[in-house]
């Protein structure tokens, strides 16, 4: 399955994404992978970014 289809992403948010470094790649000769990890890496630093903003939001309340 596509890396698009997965996260909802169009093409250039996808590779806006990749090139901030925050969902991980691979390059093979021309060919640029996202691995299953590092889909599994971004969503994992998705949800530790909304953790911090609800704590963040609590502690201000």
């Amino acid at each position: 399955m596509d890396v698009m289809q997965i996260l909802g992403f169009s093409r250039s948010t996808t590779y806006e994404v990749i090139r901030s470094g925050r969902l991980p790649s691979v390059v093979e000769g021309s060919t640029r992978f996202v691995t299953e990890r590092g889909i599994t890496e971004y969503i994992a630093l998705l949800e530790r970014e909304a953790q911090q903003d609800h704590n963040e939001i609590g502690r201000a309340a």
